[in-house]
C-alpha cells in the first residue's frame, strides 16, 4: 500500500484510476447501496483525494453527509458506524459478484474511514481476496486451502484440516460439556461455488438476458449460501468444457432466455461442474401483466434466486444429501441445522447442536456456524427460561454479526435470540435489518412473520408469511404456522387445518393447531389428532399454554386454541362410537 501524490491511498493505482473507478462504480446499477453508502463512499473517497489519508472522523461523515446537528456524539448514535457498516457489506457483495470482471477494486478497511484502491491482477486476484477473506471469517482452516492452482473464486468443499500428530483435539466452546478427540481429521465442509451462465434464445434479447444474469448474481450472493465464480468466460453463453471449475464441489447454472409479448421464460439446469452431469433442471415463467421491463426482471430474478440459493433451494438440498458419512463439520452442519429447526424435531436440533458445537471449536470465527449455533441453543431448549442459555446464543448471535455484518443469518439468529431473551423492539430491528439485506430469502421473510405474529403485528405477518410461500418448493415451517394461526383466529377452521397439514415437523403448535381446528368442526377425526398432541404433550390441558407463551403466542390466541381442544376432547371417535354401539345391541 502507498500514498499516492494527491494523498489517497492506492495499491498500484493512480488518482486518476481511482477516480474513474469511483465514477464507474457509483453509476453502476448493480451496484446496490443506498443513496446514504454511496454519498458516504464518495464523500470518503474524496477526502481521501485531497490528502486526508489516516481517515475520516465519524464526526465529518454524521455532519457533512448524515445531516446531523453539531451536538452529534459518536457513542450515543451510532448512525455512521450502521451506515458504514452496511456500505462495506454492499461493496463486498458487488465485488463477490463482479470482482473477477474489473481491473480495480475500492474497499474501506475496518477501522477507519477511508477508502482504499486496489489493482485486480487478473482473475486470480478475486480468488485470492475470496480464500484470505475465508480465513479470516473462519470459513476455511489456516492451512486448509492453497491459493496455488485457484484459477476462479471457487473453493474446496471437502478440507481436511491439518493436525498434529494423529489426534486433534477440540475444546468446545463455553458452555458445551466435555472434550472431544479426534483420531482422524475431521471432515470440513464450505460452502459450494457456482458458475452463472445465461444466453438468449433471440440474439436481439442479449442484453435483457445479461442484464437479468447480472442481477441474479447479485441476488443469489446476498443468500450466503453459495460462494460465485466471477470467471468471465460464463458470464454470458452455454457451458463449456473450458467453463469447469476448480476440484471440489461446484456447480454450474447454465440458463437460457426467452422474451415473448406475454410472459420471459428462463430454462435452467444445475450441472455438476466436474462430471458435467445434468443434476437438475426446470423452467421459470413469468408474465408480463402489462409492467415495466424491470418489474418483470426483478421477479424473475426472485424467483430463480430462491430456487437456487435459499436454505430448501436445487444447490443447497443436493448438498445436504451428498454428505455420506453425516459426520463433516462446516457448511453441512449448518445446512442441517437450518433444516432441523424448519422441521422442528428435538433430536435433530440436538445433533445439530453437537455438529455446530465441534465447528465453532474448531473455526471460531465461522459467522454461519456461530449463527445456526446460537438459534439451535435456544430450540433445544424450547425456549424455557430455566435451562435455555440465552446469554449465551445472544453473545454467538452478536459475534456473527460483528464478523459478517451483512449476513441475513446472523440478523436472523440476533433476532430469535432478542425476542426470546424477551427484547422485543431489539429482534424486529434486527429482523428488519435481514430483511433488508436479502428480502427474497423465505427463511427471513418465514421467522420475522413469526416474531411479528407473536408480538401483536398479525397484519404484517401475514403479509410476510403469505411473500414467503410465493415461488418456493417448500414453504418455511413458520410461515405456514402464521396463516394456519391467522385462518384459525378468523374462524376459518378449514382452512387451519389444511395449512397445519401440509406442515410437515413434529411441532406442539402444528398439532395443536390440527386437533383444535378439527374440534371447532366437529370432524370424526379430532380425537386421533388429540391422541398425536398428547404423545408430545401427555398434559398438554395444563403444559400447552406455558410452551405457547415461552414462544409469546398472543393469550387470545391461546384460549382460542385452548377452546377447540375442549371440543375435540368431547368428540367420541368412530372405533369408540363401534364398540358403543356393539355393547348396545349384545
Amino acid at each position: 500500500m502507498r500514498v499516492g501524490e494527491q494523498g489517497a491511498l492506492y495499491h498500484d493505482v493512480s488518482e486518476a484510476e481511482a477516480r474513474r473507478e469511483l465514477d464507474r462504480l457509483l453509476a453502476d446499477p448493480r451496484f446496490h447501496g443506498t443513496d446514504r453508502a454511496k454519498n458516504i463512499l464518495k464523500y470518503v473517497a474524496e477526502k481521501g483525494f485531497e490528502g486526508e489519508t489516516e481517515g475520516v472522523k465519524a464526526y465529518a461523515i454524521a455532519l457533512d453527509v448524515l445531516n446531523r446537528t453539531s451536538r452529534f456524539d459518536a457513542n450515543a448514535d451510532p448512525i455512521v458506524r450502521i451506515e458504514v457498516s452496511r456500505l462495506r457489506g454492499a461493496l463486498t457483495n458487488y465485488y463477490e459478484a463482479f470482482g473477477a470482471e474489473l481491473d480495480i477494486s475500492v474497499h474501506l478497511p475496518i477501522g477507519r474511514y477511508v477508502a482504499v484502491f486496489s489493482r485486480c491482477p487478473g482473475h486470480l486476484v478475486s480468488a485470492a481476496h475470496a480464500v484470505a477473506d475465508d480465513r479470516r471469517r473462519g470459513h476455511l482452516a489456516g492451512d486448509g486451502a492453497q491459493l496455488a492452482g485457484i484459477s476462479s473464486r471457487h473453493q474446496w468443499n471437502r478440507l481436511h484440516v491439518a493436525t498434529a500428530g494423529t489426534a486433534a483435539l477440540l475444546v468446545l466452546a463455553a458452555g458445551a460439556a466435555g472434550v472431544v478427540f479426534f483420531t482422524n481429521a475431521p471432515e470440513v465442509t464450505v460452502r459450494p461455488a457456482i458458475a452463472v451462465a445465461m444466453s438468449s434464445a433471440d440474439e436481439t434479447r442479449s442484453a435483457e438476458a445479461t442484464m437479468t444474469r447480472d442481477y441474479l448474481v447479485t441476488a443469489i450472493s446476498r443468500f450466503r449460501t453459495l460462494s460465485i465464480s466471477s470467471q468471465t468466460a460464463v458470464q454470458t453463453g452455454s457451458l463449456s468444457q473450458s467453463l469447469r471449475p476448480a476440484p471440489g464441489s461446484a456447480y454450474v447454472i447454465d440458463m437460457k432466455y426467452y422474451a415473448d409479448t406475454d410472459d420471459r421464460t428462463v430454462w435452467w439446469q444445475i450441472v455438476e461442474a466436474h462430471g458435467g452431469g445434468v443434476l437438475k433442471s426446470g423452467i421459470e415463467k413469468v408474465p408480463v401483466d402489462g409492467r415495466s421491463e424491470a418489474a418483470v426482471r426483478d421477479e424473475m430474478v426472485s424467483v430463480l434466486a430462491k430456487r437456487f440459493a435459499s436454505t430448501r433451494g436445487v444447490i443447497n438440498n443436493l448438498e445436504i444429501h451428498d454428505d455420506a458419512s453425516g459426520n463433516a463439520l462446516g457448511n453441512s452442519c449448518v445446512l442441517k441445522a437450518e433444516y432441523e429447526l424448519d422441521e422442528g424435531g428435538r433430536t435433530g436440533i440436538q445433533a445439530a447442536a453437537n455438529c455446530l458445537e465441534q465447528t465453532v471449536a474448531l473455526l471460531p470465527n465461522n459467522s454461519d456456524a456461530l449463527a445456526l449455533l446460537s438459534r439451535v441453543l435456544v430450540a433445544a431448549k424450547g425456549a424455557d427460561p430455566e435451562t435455555t442459555p440465552f446469554d449465551r446464543a445472544l453473545s454467538l448471535a452478536n459475534h456473527a454479526v460483528s464478523l459478517d455484518p451483512s449476513s441475513d443469518r446472523a440478523h436472523v439468529a440476533l433476532m430469535m435470540a432478542q425476542f426470546y431473551r424477551g427484547s422485543t423492539d431489539a429482534a424486529i430491528a434486527a429482523g428488519n435489518r435481514a430483511l433488508s439485506l436479502n428480502p427474497n430469502n423465505p427463511e427471513v421473510l418465514s421467522k420475522l412473520a413469526g416474531v411479528l405474529y407473536s408480538s401483536g403485528y398479525q397484519g404484517a405477518a401475514v403479509s410476510l408469511a403469505e411473500d414467503a410461500a410465493r415461488n418456493v418448493d417448500s414453504v418455511p415451517r413458520d410461515a405456514r404456522i402464521v396463516l394456519a394461526l391467522d385462518a384459525y383466529d378468523r374462524g376459518d377452521y378449514s382452512n387451519a387445518s389444511l395449512l397445519a397439514e401440509q406442515v410437515n415437523c413434529s411441532d406442539f403448535v402444528v398439532r395443536a393447531i390440527r386437533a383444535a381446528s378439527l374440534g371447532e368442526l366437529s370432524s370424526p377425526d379430532a380425537p386421533g389428532r388429540l391422541a398425536y398432541l398428547r404423545t408430545m404433550l401427555p398434559d398438554y390441558e395444563t403444559s400447552l399454554r406455558i410452551w405457547m407463551e415461552r414462544r409469546r403466542y398472543p393469550t387470545s390466541i391461546i384460549a382460542s386454541i385452548e377452546r377447540g381442544l375442549t371440543k375435540a376432547a368431547r368428540i367420541v371417535a368412530p372405533d369408540k362410537v363401534a364398540e358403543v354401539e356393539n355393547s348396545t345391541v349384545h
